[in-house]
């Protein structure tokens, strides 16, 4: 830990006992200045002796022994030397730590309080979801979609963007009231088309089934059932008129399949009891199940961690049943089980009606949550209160039943999800989600059951709703048949553009599915994807590696502080309930500053920033990817050709590469040269040739021509696109002229017109005319012609007034008279054909 280190060859004693300063300063000076004088922090005696012997610091010519005085002195005041940054292992500067920032933090809309509050997983980093899944007994539709690509969305950003790890439960709904009926009356249906009947067995049954129909009709108050049910019966209505004209066997299959539903209902009422087979009561979700996995997958929807049945779960309901029972929150009656909703509303530790409080005793929402089949008055009179609700039914003939301690039954609606999630997710979960619809009566009646089985009153920490879909701003129910499925809206539009139409919207609030939804969100694609075309396109030209690293000028240091602050917007609006919507604005804004920054280098012949291209664009597809927007494994925008489209791409580039330059160098020469059929046949490669390959190509005037892989659907719809703009502007240009033509020849054919005549046929302005004009006063320059001219007895203007039921004198003078006065050269143009006009009469 020596300061100084002093050889053996030099003896030092000789300063202690030299009595000149300056000649020991020197020596001192001398020795230092070939040897490191600074082995550590501390001075060693030598270094102590020698600094006794100077009495002030050395002189400045002595720039070693100054600094080696310095440091002692310093080191003996413990404070840091000033010379310590000039030499290696000096005492380093305090450093002070930056202010730094507070980041925001992730917030989501909570329905339990109606507010953003701050996301606090229960356990660590994991988080626990529940999702409320379809009820299959009908296709899927955009109403499903709705919710399950928003979760997908909240899911995927959950765990990709904010890195929590996401275990996921879902259920599937395959026993239920509505299952129940649509499957027996399918059965019946299909028994009884099997049988074959006449056409006239067919019209009798259809009137027999009609007049119920039209009396449910009648009593029907809700206007959107009313409107549904008025459209079955304007069908059959339709359909039952050449039956009833003519028995034909044809006209009776026309009837059979308009009045399915009408005959199906007819059939269940009368022969549902007697649907006793379980297997009848499987069949059909089994099917629908299938069919919603499949548009799951074709909407690029992550399947469930756990996905849980509830014809597999029957035993843990019943279980679950028992517990709630023993806790003293239900009672039995006549072999069903109900949930106490008074008793637990007035419990300590528990409140009924935490999400939707002010729809507690909604009669008509609670029926609808009990089923069709669990309504009727004798049922209704089973309960204590009128909002009870069945935690077990008991089964009537014709529906699917289990063994339980209160007889064979079957779930209830509400407790189906709750002795699922319990099985899987325990007493609390942090996350449970389901449809706007679904908070009252299901989701509270979830709730208030769960927290009465587990005794406590945190179930969920949060739930999210996502919002309504409409159709062209219409409600859309399954039961009400307004709906489109999700294969129909897929026919429209792809995976992609119903997600991004899905983020370019908030996940809490009413979307509507229209085709100006959707236009937007096929702009916003493309607009998207020409941004990607043209990064790669400036990534593929011919680079060495030091030549991608260039310097950076004002417009790139403006872009990339753009692009930190669009970044931080992004992280923003994600932690603000996740808000897709401005999160998909600044990546949009993003990209049109980016696209500015383009065209402002190629407007100057100069390539873009390589690197500040690719940060950008490899940001955007990432976040494209964390939205489920983007599949595969492709850097840079979105995927073309199928999976093996990052190989087609590097395959395939070079050689359209060489394609292009080859035309470009053709073109040169035929402009050159001016030889116009080669500049055709190059356009023709253009326009025609390679967009069928999914090719297309861009020129621009003094650059290289841009090569592009796009989806061949894609550019020939542009291409029809553009023949048919170009088609409607021919069009509109050939009937301007062909208008502009006629009013030339309707000028001309007006003044070849008398004038004694040309008035006459304006019956509806003028309805008789003076006969005493002198003819020959027409010539003269200097008169003037006063016709007399009376008008019908109905308010015209005259002049600047206007007068009713009157006649009045107009002077039709006044046009010849400046014809003839005014010296102008149009003047004498008027006065000329005015002229060839008289002339004849004369």
């Amino acid at each position: 830990m020596c300061a100084v280190l002093f050889s053996t060859a030099f003896d030092y004693g000789f300063l202690l006992h030299t009595s000149e300063e300056a000649t020991a300063t020197v020596a001192l000076n001398e020795y230092l200045s070939s040897r490191s004088y600074l082995a550590g922090f501390s001075p060693s005696r030598v270094d102590q002796e020698v600094f006794e012997l100077l009495h002030r610091p050395p002189a400045p010519q002595h720039v070693h022994a100054l600094r080696w005085y310095r440091h002692i002195a310093a080191l003996q005041r413990g404070t840091p030397s000033p010379d310590s940054s000039i030499k290696g292992k000096r005492v380093q500067h305090p450093w002070s730590a930056p202010a730094g920032s507070n980041l925001p933090k992730l917030r989501l809309y909570n329905s339990l309080t109606r507010t953003k509050e701050l996301f606090v997983p229960q356990n660590g980093n994991k988080v626990s979801w529940y999702c409320c899944g379809p009820t299959v007994y009908d296709a899927s539709h955009m109403g499903h979609a709705r919710s399950y690509i928003s979760f997908d969305i909240l899911r995927r950003i959950l765990m990709n963007y904010f890195k929590y790890d996401v275990f996921y439960c879902m259920n599937i709904t395959d026993i239920d009231d509505k299952i129940i009926r649509r499957a027996r009356q399918n059965y019946l249906l299909e028994q009884y088309r099997e049988k074959k009947p006449a056409a006239a067995q067919v019209l009798q049954d259809v009137l027999s089934a009609r007049g119920p129909f039209q009396a449910k009709l009648a009593e029907t108050t809700d206007p959107d059932k009313k409107q549904m049910l008025e459209r079955l019966d304007s069908a059959v209505a339709a359909a039952l008129g050449p039956l009833q004209g003519a028995v034909e066997s044809k006209a009776g299959e026309v009837l059979l399949e308009k009045a399915k539903d009408l005959l199906s209902d007819w059939l269940d009422a009368q022969f549902g009891s007697q649907v006793t087979e379980n297997s009848i009561f499987s069949l059909l979700p089994k099917f629908w199940e299938g069919e919603y996995h499949n548009d799951m997958d074709a909407l690029n929807v992550l399947p469930p961690d756990v996905l849980t049945r509830v014809s597999e779960y029957c035993p843990e309901i019943v279980d679950f049943v028992k517990k709630i029972l023993d806790n003293g929150f239900g009672y039995e009656s006549n072999g069903s089980v109900y949930f106490d909703t008074a008793k637990f509303a007035t419990s300590q530790k528990h409140a009924y009606g935490k999400l939707v409080p002010e729809a507690v005793g909604d009669m008509k929402a609670l029926q609808e949550g009990e089923g069709d089949l669990s309504v009727s008055a004798d049922q209704l009179s089973e309960k204590r209160s009128q909002n009870d609700f069945a935690l077990w039914k008991a089964s009537k003939p014709g529906e699917p039943s289990w063994d339980s301690p209160w007889g064979k039954g079957r779930p209830g609606w509400h407790i189906e999800c709750s002795a699922m999630a319990g099985s899987i997710l325990g007493e609390s979960m942090d996350i449970h989600g389901g449809g706007f619809d679904l908070r009252f009566p299901h989701h509270d009646n979830e709730l208030a059951q769960s927290e009465a089985y587990f005794e406590n009153d945190h179930w969920v920490r949060y739930f999210l709703h996502t919002g309504h879909l409409t159709i062209a701003g219409c409600k859309m129910s399954k039961s009400l048949k307004n709906f489109i499925t999700i294969k129909d809206a897929l026919a429209q539009n792809t995976a992609r553009q119903l997600r991004l139409a899905f983020l370019m919207h908030s996940w809490k609030d009413t979307l509507d599915y229209s085709s100006n939804t959707m236009e937007s969100a096929v702009h916003y694609e493309k607009f998207l994807n020409e941004f990607f075309l043209n990064v790669k396109d400036i990534l593929r030209a011919p680079c060495d590696v030091t030549g991608q690293f260039e310097k950076w000028e004002a417009a790139e240091m403006e872009l990339n502080e753009s692009f930190y602050e669009r970044k931080a917007a992004v992280h923003a609006a994600l932690c603000d309930n996740v808000d897709t919507r401005s999160t998909m604005e600044e990546m949009r804004a993003l990209v049109t500053q980016s696209n500015t920054y383009i065209a402002s280098r190629k407007s100057s012949k100069l390539q873009p920033n390589r690197m500040l291209m690719k940060s950008i664009a490899l940001y955007l597809t990432d976040m494209l990817k964390t939205f489920g927007a983007i599949e595969g494994t492709e850097p840079i925008g979105f995927p073309v050709g199928g999976d093996g489209c990052l190989q087609m791409e590097t395959t395939v580039m070079p050689y359209l590469k060489v394609l292009s330059d080859f035309r470009e160098s053709v073109r040169k020469i035929a402009r050159e040269q001016n030889v116009t059929e080669v500049l055709q046949l190059c356009d023709v490669v253009r326009n025609d040739t390679l967009p069928e390959l999914g090719v297309r190509l861009e020129d621009h005037e003094g650059l290289p021509t841009v090569v592009k892989l796009v989806d061949k659907e894609t550019l020939l719809r542009e291409r029809n696109e553009k023949k048919k703009m170009e088609d409607e502007k021919k069009n509109k240009k050939e009937e301007a002229a062909k208008k502009k033509q006629e009013q030339e020849l309707a000028k001309l054919a007006k003044m070849k017109i008398s004038p004694c005549d040309m008035f006459r046929s304006e019956t509806d302005k003028y309805s008789s005319f003076d006969e005493t004009v002198n003819i020959q006063q027409l010539v003269s320059p200097r008169m003037t012609w006063r016709g007399r001219i009376s008008v019908r007895d109905r308010p015209r203007s005259c002049g600047n007034s206007t007068r009713p039921r009157r006649n009045c004198t107009k002077s039709i003078s006044r046009p010849i008279k400046m014809a003839a006065e005014s010296p102008g050269p149009r003047s004498v143009v008027k006065r000329s054909r005015m002229l060839q006009m008289v002339t004849p009469l004369l």
